[in-house]
């Protein structure tokens, strides 16, 4: 499987992702062809190499006619330019310029709209289109949350449209190229500080960046400036797994570079080129203890709150029989206060497609979050010990230290009970007891 690694050491923004893919050797004619199929008249992508901290880097710069887009030096962003998203709800004057430096008017917005449909439009193949939309769409949705209006009130100022098209179409455009099966991002440094805006004073990250970092992995307060832009973030958001990748093998690797030199690193996103390494290549992990070892574990989730709560138990059983090794089920508050329930599935990794498929056909989920996760195992074994209540099965678990923990077998101590008509705690004593005093 090809996969895309993200290492955001020094953040993410949406021209040093294109930067990234240009250095790992995209060709400039794929985004030559997305700024033609867009028509977009005196939009350019032009590139420049440069050294960080003696690493070489792709600098990738959108230029509007004779204009360069300034990353905002004012407020200390990383390279990063933003998207210049503009959302209102009854007022035309909300504008979030985010005190970017530069002469391009201001007057002329577009809607979230009219950019989706130019997208559309503009026949750029079926999945750079999708992961295109996808983007502009989880943006738009971020805006409006934070301006408290909807998505059709969000509105991008025409330089900053066609900046932010440039950066999320191209990158969309380039990882299609790639042929990437599946995106990862390292852990986000979210930066510190303060930036001016139109709105008054806020704080780093910007209210829709932090939005849009959702539900993935953040290092808060690292970095002095402001190190994620909202465009980098809703690259994020779309298009990249929630959990930590698999084991890889590097192949490639592309450097793209932010504007600003940073004292205590490299202002680089790194993107890897990969192949995940197949579970009989992977080097076994070692034990931590005798009483204890390691692996690797696929963990599924989805977010229901539209089921009928009586569906949980037939669907647990379809997970069960195909192979789920545990499903367990928490309630959850969602959006709205809508109360909704998380279920969340352990299996064996190579179990995924088949247990995605069932949770897509016995819930009503319209999607699946999955990731591999390590796990510690204690060892353990059963063993039947005899009681005045019958045998019983019990569990044995032997600890860090070389102590043993015992654990009856519920259904075993309910069934003894039910049986000799005594009660189940009385039967779980005796059992724990007989156990104990076996020492086995």
């Amino acid at each position: 499987m090809k996969i895309a690694y993200f290492d955001a050491f020094s953040g993410i923004a949406g021209d040093m992702v294109l930067g990234a893919l240009l250095d790992l050797g995209l060709p400039m004619e794929v985004l030559e062809d997305v700024i033609a199929k867009l028509e977009l008249p005196g939009v350019e992508v032009r590139t420049r190499e440069v050294l960080k901290n003696g690493i070489r880097a792709t600098k990738a710069d959108v230029w509007i006619g004779d204009q360069k887009e300034e990353p905002g030096v004012p407020h200390g962003t990383a390279d990063h330019s933003h998207t210049h998203s503009h959302a209102h709800a009854q007022s035309d004057s909300d504008s979030h310029s985010h005190s970017h430096s530069h002469s391009h008017s201001h007057d002329a917005r577009h809607s979230y709209r009219e950019i989706h449909k130019r997208i559309v439009a503009a026949d750029l193949g079926t999945r750079t289109t999708d992961y295109a939309t996808r983007i502009f769409h989880a943006l738009a949705v971020a805006e409006g949350r934070v301006h408290g209006c909807d998505i059709d009130d969000v509105h991008f100022h025409e330089v900053g449209a066609f900046d932010a098209l440039v950066d999320i179409v191209g990158a969309s455009a380039g990882l299609v190229h790639f042929g990437f099966e599946k995106i990862f991002v390292s852990p986000v440094p979210t930066g510190r500080g303060f930036v001016n805006t139109d709105h008054g004073r806020m704080p780093v990250p910007a209210p829709a960046t932090l939005e849009l970092l959702r539900g993935h992995a953040t290092d808060p307060g690292n970095g002095t400036h402001e190190m994620v832009t909202p465009t980098g973030a809703a690259i994020v958001q779309a298009l990249a797994e929630t959990g930590p990748p698999p084991t890889l093998s590097p192949i490639e690797i592309g450097h793209g570079a932010g504007d600003l030199d940073f004292a205590d690193r490299p202002n680089l996103l790194r993107l890897v080129l990969a192949e995940e390494v197949p579970s009989s290549r992977r080097p076994e992990l070692p034990a931590l203890d005798a009483a204890s070892h390691r692996d690797e574990i696929l963990v599924l989730e989805s977010n229901i709150d539209d089921m009928n709560p009586e569906f949980f138990e037939a669907a647990m059983a379809a997970l069960f029989a195909a192979g789920a090794l545990d499903v367990s089920l928490q309630p959850q508050t969602m959006k709205r206060g809508r109360p909704a329930t998380c279920i969340t599935v352990l299996a064996p990794p190579e179990r995924r497609e088949t247990l995605e498929t069932v949770l897509l056909r016995e819930t009503s989920t319209i999607g699946v979050r999955s990731w591999r996760a390590q796990r510690r195992i204690l060892s353990r074994r059963q063993i039947h010990v005899t009681t005045n209540f019958g045998s019983i099965e019990v569990k044995v678990v032997t600890l860090p230290e070389g102590r043993e923990r015992y654990t009856p077998e519920y259904a075993d101590c309910q069934k003894a009970a039910s049986e000799k008509r005594v009660p189940v705690s009385d039967v779980y004593a005796a059992a724990l007891r007989a156990a104990e005093d076996r020492g086995d």
